[in-house]
């Protein structure tokens, strides 16, 4: 029988905070005592494993913070305060080298005990969940399940969370910790003068966003011009590569082409070879001293060598075609299985009706095409906006000019980004650029599947 008491409990609410206030609000006082000291609720009404076992993970959190991430923590506001420096040795008679803060390290394991402690926060907030639902039972006398129950649940209703447990470990360590410890590299001044752990660097707020929106002009110009080839060339790549490889796999499938499966196997192989093998190969054949040059030479076609990979305007159409070779297969390989699936009959009513090849195409295949594989059109358009090896593999950025700050011609944000972390050892600055290369890429993605009609009208498809 429940007891009036019983009536009066409720589930907790939604929400975090205002699960919280229902928890402190009905529970009595094993549950309250729960919020200071966790599992103190399970031990009290027998689930003593499981009790302890928040309890352990409290003490263990504690100790950690204490031992390890406070001397960090409370660096974090000035990433350090002392330097290494020059001690004369009584002993050795010399000048020795005594360490001091590590601004790297404070940042970074800062930054984990932060994500940590976030984490700790849902581990606390199940803990009182238990603790109140074991109230509930004891009011309502209910059996409380062992730990052995507890841990076949795991197998069973909750198993999900048996699964899902280890890659959100995985993506909260590779993943999270890494964005934002390279976000907050961008508020700071981490470069080749500032160096840990000879050189601490420090916070300078927004100073490197505003050097790359006017503050240093060489720099500025630089930003400008290479964010807008990128587009230009993310947009061209995407849609010369989608729309010629759907080309291609409609004059595949069509029914007067023979030998199919002999034609989209050449087009296999070429996907079968590592791209920077195939990028490699391209850049010494086309080179001013290639074999391409000489055998034009020969034949009579040029007197100088055509400078496809270190002339400006050469440079990026060289890149644009030989992005089409390593592209085009993808493209076709996806949209062949699409255009078996289009209904003869809509190609049918349209002949009977007069309309040509061409208005076929407009209005039956593209559109159809468009509605299923707009998902990979954005997949492509990001990989194109990091499209780092056709680029750095071909022309490594280049041909280089004085009036880039560290960026060539034909560099993209992510080869700029390269070329200022590994040449010249601007961490700040190349973090900074991470993140508008994040926001364009995210800002685009959302906004176009959005307006898509993959995403607005997915109950049409069939």
């Amino acid at each position: 029988m429940v007891t009036p008491q019983a009536a009066r409990l409720t589930e907790p609410k939604r929400g975090f905070f205002r699960e919280l206030a229902t928890i402190w609000r009905e529970g009595d006082g094993a549950t309250r005592l729960s919020f200071p000291v966790m599992g103190f609720g399970l031990i009290r009404r027998g689930q003593v494993i499981k009790g302890l076992l928040y309890l352990v993970s409290q003490i263990l959190l504690v100790w950690f913070l204490v031992d390890f991430s406070w001397p960090y923590l409370s660096k974090l506001g000035t990433l350090g305060t002392q330097g290494m420096q020059r001690v004369w040795s009584e002993e050795r008679q010399i000048f020795v080298r005594t360490p001091g803060d590590n601004s790297l390290l404070i940042l970074l394991f800062s930054v984990m005990s932060l994500l940590l402690v976030l984490a700790f926060i849902g581990i606390w907030r199940s803990s009182l969940r238990a603790a109140f639902l074991a109230q509930q039972r004891e009011t309502q006398d209910k059996t409380q399940p062992t730990f052995a129950q507890d841990l076949r649940t795991l197998s069973n209703e909750r198993f999900h969370v048996t699964l899902l447990t280890l890659p959100s470990l995985m993506v909260l360590a590779f993943t999270v910790l890494p964005t934002v410890f390279m976000i907050l590299l961008a508020f700071t001044n981490f470069d080749a003068n500032h160096q840990p752990p000879g050189n601490m660097f420090t916070w300078v707020g927004l100073e490197n966003f505003r050097n790359l929106f006017g503050g240093r002009p060489l720099m500025a110009n630089t930003f400008a011009k290479v964010i807008g080839w990128t587009m230009i060339w993310a947009v061209i790549a995407t849609f010369s590569n989608y729309i010629l490889g759907m080309l291609v796999a409609i004059f595949i499938n069509n029914r007067g082409i023979k030998f199919k499966g002999m034609w989209r196997t050449i087009f296999v192989i070429t996907i079968a070879v590592p791209q920077f093998v195939s990028l490699m190969l391209m850049s010494q054949i086309l080179h001013e001293q290639g074999p391409l040059n000489a055998i034009l030479k020969q034949l009579g076609f040029i007197e100088q060598s055509i400078p496809f990979l270190t002339d400006i305007t050469s440079a990026r159409i060289t890149v644009l075609v030989v992005n089409l070779w390593v592209g085009i297969p993808y493209t076709m390989l996806i949209t062949s299985g699409i255009l078996m699936n289009i209904p003869r009959d809509l190609y049918e009513s349209a002949s009977i009706d007069g309309a040509s090849p061409a208005r076929m195409f407009f209005s039956i295949t593209l559109p159809y095409m468009l509605f299923v594989t707009t998902p990979y059109l954005i997949t492509a358009f990001v990989g194109n906006i990091n499209n780092f090896n056709v680029i750095f593999l071909l022309t490594r950025g280049g041909p280089l000019v004085t009036e880039y700050y560290q960026a060539g011609k034909t560099d993209l944000l992510v080869t700029w980004l390269y070329r200022l972390t590994v040449d010249r050892q601007d961490y700040s600055l190349a973090s900074t650029i991470g993140i508008f290369v994040f926001i364009i890429s995210a800002g685009l993605s959302l906004m176009v599947f959005n307006l898509s009609g993959s995403s607005r009208r997915e109950e049409e498809f069939q």
